[in-house]
């Protein structure tokens, strides 16, 4: 058993030995860039939320936290990012495509899932 004095007496390693590794970056702005592409294009998306519920419309604004959607005929939405598990793009051409949506690390879990 090590006492505190052990410890303390004990020389610390050497630095040049020791190789630090960089922290992982926090947000790669893959996030942005992605929801900018959908905004600026108004690509029409189902948002499945985490309780299972499917939302449609396309996504007019966003933040760190949540997105807009824009909806036709219906009340716009504004919808907090860590309670979205998939956003579904279908594009003008019919077909579908499903992308994840990044996790905020400020948000806790909030990393989007594989849809069905």
């Amino acid at each position: 058993m090590l006492s505190f004095d052990t410890i303390r007496a004990m020389p610390p390693d050497h630095p040049s030995r020791r190789r630090q590794k960089a922290p992982p970056p926090g947000e790669t702005g893959q996030e942005a860039l992605y929801l900018r592409s959908l905004s600026e294009r108004q690509v029409p998306v189902h948002v499945k939320l985490r309780d299972g519920e499917t939302v449609s419309g396309w996504i007019e604004y966003f933040d760190d936290r949540m997105i807009r959607l824009t909806r036709e005929g219906k009340p716009n939405l504004f919808i907090y990012k860590h309670q979205i598990r998939t956003i579904t793009e279908h594009g003008r051409d019919g077909r579908r495509r499903v992308r994840k949506v990044p996790a905020a690390e400020s948000l806790g879990d909030t990393g989007a899932e594989d849809a069905q």
